[in-house]
């Protein structure tokens, strides 16, 4: 990864990341106003908190209010989302964009291997039509990084993107599509094609051009129209420099520098490492922003450190916490 520096966070083992986590959470509660403001409202006092399961986690929401930001620098970027019509959009400032981009391409390989060895074609055209998507930013760096003169972007252009497919097809080449949902659906309804070299990969998201479907609906209905053993997925968000990903089943893994976590539904404050609930996100590369995140998708962790997402739920548990997200 040329020109990428190499971020100690990056080679942590499973024993030095609780250690690490806490050194990180004392630097964002000193240096980090909106976080600090969080931790102070909820009357935590940072020297008692010795586990990752006693870190205050900041409700994601707070990316839509406030700049959310270690330390005072310019961004090199700012990741924001793509939101909901009528709703407010998470902004991400990203102060180091090789930290992201170390990020993914390690957690990317840690699974699938060098991404030089792969044709990648992405199927986002909602995301497309923004400039600032961290997701557009992440597969475009893998397009280059891929070096294969056909992988790029498809936006809307099914018939191409077929006609692309057969080519790689024919010639053997491993190939990655990665796309969002309801444009993955709408490409499998016009089209089908068994494929024995391709990795289909869905990122989520019907942003309201589809009927919502749970997981597996979605993978059954892609399967019909390209028979492979499993589609894989990716999961990340705007607030998160980081990605855990599914080869499978809907069954995510993280690198080693991320962690899932769930919260108890009637009391967020209750914070397992197993189990089901909301969940809880600890992404040591969001070194600059804030690396405990509370999401809104409900998800079940397993003891393996594996975990699933199961669904959204409405935010109703912030409770006295609301007061800071003006």
């Amino acid at each position: 990864m040329p020109g990428q520096e190499n971020h100690k966070i990056f080679g942590i083992t499973s024993v030095e990341f609780e250690p690490v986590a806490l050194e990180i959470f004392h630097e964002q509660y000193r240096k980090n106003a909106v976080y600090g403001e969080f931790v102070k409202a909820l009357g935590v006092d940072p020297g008692s908190v010795r586990s990752v399961t006693r870190i205050p986690f900041l409700p994601v929401r707070f990316f839509k209010s406030r700049a959310v930001q270690t330390g005072d620098f310019k961004p090199a970027a700012i990741f924001e989302s793509s939101g909901t019509t009528g709703m407010a959009s998470s902004s991400h400032l990203v102060k180091d964009l090789s930290v992201y981009e170390e990020s993914f391409t390690r957690g990317f390989e840690r699974v699938y291997g060098p991404v030089s060895r792969f044709c990648i074609l992405g199927l986002l055209p909602s995301y497309l039509e923004r400039g600032n998507s961290s997701l557009v930013y992440m597969v475009d760096q893998l397009v280059k990084q891929s070096g294969h003169p056909q992988s790029g972007f498809y936006a809307g252009e099914y018939a191409k993107l077929y006609e692309t497919l057969k080519q790689l097809e024919q010639k053997g080449q491993p190939t990655l599509l990665i796309g969002v949902t309801y444009a993955l659906l709408d490409f499998a309804a016009q089209y089908s094609l068994p494929l024995k070299h391709t990795i289909i990969m869905e990122t989520g998201g019907m942003k309201g051009r589809r009927e919502e479907l749970i997981r597996p609906e979605v993978h059954a209905l892609l399967q019909q129209s390209f028979p492979v053993d499993a589609i894989h997925s990716e999961y990340g968000m705007t607030e998160l420099l980081s990605q855990a990903y599914s080869t499978g089943g809907g069954l995510f893994r993280c690198p080693p520098w991320m962690k899932v976590l769930v919260r108890d539904e009637e009391d967020p404050f209750r914070v397992l490492e197993t189990g089901s609930g909301i969940v809880n996100i600890i992404d040591l590369a969001n070194l600059h922003s804030c690396a405990f995140i509370a999401t809104d998708d409900a998800g079940k962790c397993h003891a393996d450190g594996s975990f699933e997402i199961l669904g959204r739920v409405d935010g109703s548990d912030l409770r006295g916490c609301s007061l800071l997200l003006v």
